[in-house]
């Protein structure tokens, strides 16, 4: 089959489709029956049809509890969770559990779903390439759902330079990737990152993570030659959060060039890793002005410049990645994706330039399920929503609207004193509050203020139990919002709502 035939354009619509959940219990087992009221508004926009789904639990042996009994019994220990929900179905922004409860999910797979719970469009391609191929290992042949993303992601890539492509399954993997195509190309061993940083969790990028120590305690000694940095983040160089984005780059840049002086001579330095909106570290968008420093800096000793956009990619800060608007002219040396790009199923990768991609050993690269085929088919039919353009003017609009509301809870007479900072790009935002311990989080704090211990905590619980999923974020009280961009405006205001009577209800019991 050509891959022209494979190719799929996105079904055409009118409205968004609406549906009533009715569930049903039994002694053994849940299920759910759905009926359509509507047709879809905007097909990048559209929900998933769950006509003659079977949203059934896998066995009809144990109910909904005692399926939680048997996770808490048999799921690694090490696995966290927010709640001990069994959730059996999801559409767009919607959870259910096998109890029937619905959740707004505001945290998108930590980022992943950005096109929503079993996006139509998506769902739907990956289901035809079921029938078609599941798995070639990317060693043995080319298959056509590869060769397409790599097509439809080229004219998206912030620099035209990235023009050769390798694709693995995770964001970690990924970060592992160009950690083994730097330290080849250039033929030297240490890595520079960021305090703040979450690169992954294996034992190569989990070397490179600086947001908490929990992701790596205990599984020392790290991978050696990596060295970290101040981002440029009032925190994280120890100022108070009024400094200007000029002083912050002047110290950030001041710190680097003491690592370059004191720990590891230039030449021995194979790249600098740096996310341009921290992820872990907070929701910390880098200034556009140490971004192009960063590029002089590898420019002049050959160190290459990583760009790690698995968390901000694909639209989640309003384009396809963060540097098209931090740094539109900034030219990666390698990008790194994941997440957002194919909507859920497990697919990563990097970009580079051929010639930097030519010094790689043949056979170096590659691993039993990377580029799968309909993870790659997944990815081909995601792109062509984000394409549309639709997703574009959804998040500036929602994202607006958000900010407008996180605005509101730091100028409330009733909540200013517990926050220190909103931050929000497009639709990845978070808000910080103090911490009565710290003292850089009260600044403009009158004295004698009480400001209580574990805001973000007592937040998020508020929420999760007036069905309203949110994540923290961060070694510092933070809360992050991460909804799938094709988000509605009355689910925004739905999710604000909630959030906005859980600050008020922190302060008021103080």
């Amino acid at each position: 089959m050509s891959l022209r035939l494979l190719t799929r354009s996105i079904p055409r619509s009118s409205k968004f489709s609406s549906r009533s959940i009715a569930f049903t219990a039994a002694p053994a087992r849940a299920s759910f029956s759905t009926s359509s009221s509507s047709s879809y508004a905007s097909p990048a926009l559209a929900q998933q049809s769950t006509e003659n789904n079977n949203n059934d639990m896998p066995a009809p042996t144990r109910s909904a509890a005692q399926w939680s009994d048997f996770g808490r019994d048999h799921v690694c220990h090490g696995l966290g969770r927010l709640k001990d929900h069994v959730i059996v179905r999801g559409d767009g922004l919607d959870l259910y559990t096998a109890e029937g409860k619905k959740l707004l999910d505001f945290t998108a797979g930590i980022g992943v779903t950005n096109l929503g719970h079993c996006h139509p469009h998506v769902s739907q391609a990956a289901a035809a390439q079921v029938n078609n191929l599941v798995h070639l290992q990317c060693s043995i042949s080319f298959h056509a759902p590869y060769l397409q993303l790599i097509e439809k992601l080229l004219p998206a890539m912030p620099h035209e330079s990235l023009d050769q492509f390798f694709f693995w399954n995770s964001g970690s993997e990924a970060v592992e990737a160009a950690i083994k195509l730097a330290r080849q190309a250039t033929g030297r061993q240490n890595l520079i990152v960021f305090n703040g940083a979450y690169h992954g969790r294996t034992m190569g990028s989990g070397a490179l993570t600086r947001s908490k120590p929990i992701y790596t305690q205990g599984t020392g000694p790290l991978m050696p030659g990596v060295f970290s940095t101040a981002f440029p983040y009032w925190h994280s160089l120890g100022v108070n959060p009024s400094t200007s984005e000029e002083e912050l780059v002047r110290l950030a840049e001041h710190q680097l060039d003491l690592i370059l002086r004191q720990q590891t001579a230039p030449k021995d330095v194979a790249a600098i890793f740096i996310e341009p909106v921290q992820g872990e570290g907070g929701y910390v968008a880098c200034p556009p002005a140490f971004l192009k420093h960063l590029r002089q800096v590898c420019d002049k000793h050959g160190i290459l410049l990583v760009i790690d956009e698995v968390q901000s990619g694909f639209f989640r800060t309003g384009s396809y990645f963060a540097i098209d608007q931090l740094a539109p002219e900034l030219r990666p040396d390698v990008l790194v994706f994941a997440k957002g790009v194919a909507n859920g199923f497990p697919i990563s990768g990097i970009a580079s330039n051929k010639d930097l991609m030519s010094k790689l050993d043949v056979g170096s690269m590659g691993g039993t399920y990377s580029g799968n085929a309909v993870a790659c088919a997944a990815g081909v039919a995601a792109q062509e929503v984000y394409q549309s353009g639709e997703i574009e003017k959804n998040v500036a609009a929602r994202g607006a609207e958000l900010t407008d509301y996180l605005r509101k809870i730091a100028d409330s007479p009733k909540t200013k004193h517990l926050v220190a900072e909103v931050r929000t790009m497009g639709l990845m935002s978070s808000i910080e509050f103090r911490i009565p311990t710290d003292p850089l989080t009260l600044e403009g704090v009158p004295q004698g203020t009480n400001v209580p211990k574990n805001i973000g905590k007592r937040v998020q619980e508020y929420c999760l139990d007036r069905d309203l999923m949110v994540l923290t974020t961060s070694c510092f009280d933070t809360i992050r919002f991460i909804p799938a961009l094709t988000v509605s405006q009355e689910q925004i205001k739905t999710a604000m709502d909630i959030f906005t009577a859980a600050v008020e209800n922190v302060a008021r019991e103080g």
